[in-house]
């Protein structure tokens, strides 16, 4: 079958087993707009904020060998000192643009997916290894919209900046009267202008990007029909998941069977063992139906339950526990105790009609 028609057939959304599987993998999704967005961003903070923050304390630092120089004394103590507060800026100069890109890559990741971890992408697969394969990536559908992308924020960019420039045109001719640091001031509001709005423009595409990354990603991991009645049969077939499954059914149906209490007319209880509630329906029913019955902390739910929605309680420790073994959920209680729990009905009515 050709891959096309493979893609065809995959009309059913992954499950979260076939998810979990993707991601220890190492299979996410990924937009690397988010992750350029962060990038721009902290390098416009670094620009603006914290180098003419850093940049004073340099000047301040330098001062002394330019205005005093005479006053420096030439020793292996202070040559020393000098060197070491020197190669200290330097490495933060140059180290800063590493720092700045893992640091992004590392934000951007645990904001799309969390923490993932996952060493299965950094084993070298002799597959992976195809010129043929490169080509292909690189003249590829994706690859073609990664580039109608870049341009497309080139353009927006630009067209942005050429508004900027004209809604301050004047501001820009002024300058001619303006000293140097009038000059950088009306500039530096210009490129404060301009950068702002590039933030905003890419954080708008990272989000676009990000949420059409989540669709492809559960694109690519939908699955067949045949593919989803396998995995239900391997997760069936797994003894700790059916298990569970059960313990979910049954806690469902527990929840089901006390919620019917209030509507009971009578509990049977015995007197904390058991307890088995009944309803009768002249006209749907032949006997009284069992719609709850359980024993210890169930019974004593049932008892509570039933008290709380004034539900009336007999004690007959015999009638209960029989109830209990022989009598089924939402079944007719058995022939041989009719005559018992009609007793009973009987006396819960008289009570009734009294308190009426």
């Amino acid at each position: 079958m050709a891959e096309g028609d493979d893609d065809l057939e995959k009309t059913e959304e992954p499950t979260s087993r076939r998810i979990e599987e993707a991601v220890k993998k190492g299979q996410i999704p990924f937009s690397r707009e988010v992750t350029s967005f962060l990038l721009f961003l902290t390098f416009a903070i670094l620009i603006f904020w914290l180098i003419p923050a850093y940049s004073k304390n340099a000047i301040s630092f330098m001062q002394k060998f330019i205005i005093s120089p005479e006053d420096i004394r030439i020793d292996y103590q202070n040559f020393t000192s000098l060197f070491t507060a020197v190669a200290k800026q330097t490495l933060f100069i140059f180290s800063m643009p590493v720092i700045i890109t893992v640091f992004a890559v590392l934000v951007s990741s645990m904001i799309q997916n969390g923490i993932v971890f996952s060493i299965e992408p950094l084993i070298p697969k002799l597959e992976k290894i195809s010129i043929l394969k490169g080509f292909k990536k690189l003249f590829s559908l994706r690859s073609f919209v990664e580039f109608l992308k870049g341009l497309l924020k080139i353009i927006i960019l630009s067209y942005i900046t050429y508004l900027i420039f004209k809604s301050h045109a004047k501001d820009i001719i002024s300058t001619i009267d303006l000293s140097l640091s009038g000059i950088m001031g009306t500039f530096s509001h210009l490129a404060f202008m301009i950068v702002l709005a590039a933030c905003v423009m890419m954080l708008l595409v990272a989000i676009t990007d990000f949420l059409y990354q989540k669709f492809e990603y559960l694109k690519s991991l939908r699955m067949t029909k045949q593919e989803l009645k396998e995995e239900f049969k391997q997760t069936e077939g797994n003894p700790e998941i059916k298990a569970k499954l059960r313990q979910i059914r049954q806690e469902r149906a527990r929840r089901r069977m006390i919620a019917a209490v209030p509507k009971a007319d009578v509990v049977i209880r015995n007197p904390t063992h058991y307890a088995v509630a009944l309803a009768y329906d002249q006209k749907a029913n032949a006997a009284p139906k069992v719609v709850a019955l359980g024993q210890d902390l169930i019974a004593l739910n049932i008892i509570k339950v039933a008290e709380e929605h004034d539900v009336p309680v007999v004690t007959n420790r015999n009638l209960a526990k029989a109830l209990y073994e022989a009598a089924e959920l939402e079944e007719e209680i058995p022939l041989e105790h009719y005559k018992a729990v009609a007793e009973i009905i009987a006396y819960v009515y008289k009570l009734k009609k009294r308190a009426i």
